[in-house]
């Protein structure tokens, strides 16, 4: 087990090599009272859609690596009878955020196109509830939460912790983590799931930092299974 630090202040001592989870007292009892996902957890999976993916109009680096520890944390969950949410950017052919349009981002993930669809490989249950975000021409969204019905379908399954991984890292997965740390969820970044795009070096690390000091914990899947 990695050690656990409790406070932002214990930092100061970290070393690189250190095997740690950062975590707020606030959210100590909830995130550490067992890592085995249990009754009132859910896995959230960000964005794993082709288009982001190597080939895809907007790839992120090593994209794919993802996959593997995602199926085992999805197999983990189905052992578990435990919900899988997967959000997706399911983007009108003229949205705001696509580069003709005035946006930073080549044309991406349009409804109902390949590079839409979920990877082949990852192996989501008939049972995910799929979240389409960023639905609208006029308006962007990196949050699974933002103009999303993901708030209300948590509330009614009871879940109160979220595993989540996917794509990319400095963009949705971090805004989807930051949003349910806002909401009073507590959050278990995975952190051999996620990858960054990664504009500018660091911004992936960066990023994992910021979630981890607003409240999220960084687990591995090693910690799970072993």
């Amino acid at each position: 087990m990695p050690t656990i630090y409790a406070n932002r202040l214990d930092r100061g001592s970290l070393r690189p090599e250190d095997d740690v989870i950062l975590i707020f007292p606030r959210f100590l009892g909830v995130l550490m009272a067992a890592l085995t996902p249990s009754l009132g957890d859910a896995l959230l999976i960000v964005d794993v859609q082709n288009d982001f993916l190597p080939g895809g109009s907007l790839a992120v680096a090593r994209a794919e690596e993802v996959i593997a520890p995602l199926n085992g944390y999805l197999a983990l969950f189905a052992r578990h009878a435990l919900p899988v949410f997967a959000t997706r950017d399911w983007h009108p052919v003229q949205h705001c955020s696509f580069r003709e349009q005035g946006g930073p981002w080549p044309r991406h993930c349009v409804a109902g196109s390949p590079g839409a669809r979920f990877a082949a490989a990852l192996l989501l249950p008939e049972s995910a509830i799929v979240v389409d975000k960023a639905t609208r021409p006029d308006a962007d969204a990196y949050s699974g939460f933002a103009g999303t019905e993901l708030a209300d379908r948590l509330h009614a399954l009871g879940v109160r912790r979220l595993f989540v991984g996917g794509l990319a890292t400095d963009y949705c997965v971090q805004n989807t983590v930051q949003d349910a740390l806002r909401l009073g969820y507590a959050v278990l970044l995975l952190r051999d799931a996620v990858r960054a795009v990664d504009a500018a070096p660091g911004d992936g690390e960066n990023a994992i930092a910021r979630m981890l000091g607003a409240g999220a914990a960084a687990i591995e899947l090693a910690q799970l299974e072993g």
